[in-house]
């Protein structure tokens, strides 16, 4: 299985996240890793899923999985 990498230019830490962006309701979404090959989503890794930063006024949607 190949590995996927932050979208972050420079970076080539492994991604966990993928990030979204609803810009009509002003809303980030923060997940886990996502489906690949999706235009519009951004794969993160995690110093970049922690520092995630949006624009004031917006809402950033955090979807945390259960870890056991």
């Amino acid at each position: 299985m190949r590995e996927r990498l932050c979208s972050k230019v420079g970076c080539a830490r492994e991604a966990v996240s993928t990030l979204t962006y609803d810009y009509g309701d002003q809303m980030a979404a923060l997940g886990p890793l996502g489906a690949d090959g999706d235009p519009h989503a951004h794969d993160l890794c995690a110093i970049h899923t922690d520092r995630l930063s949006v624009p004031k006024g917006w809402v950033v949607v955090r979807h945390e999985t259960l870890r056991v």
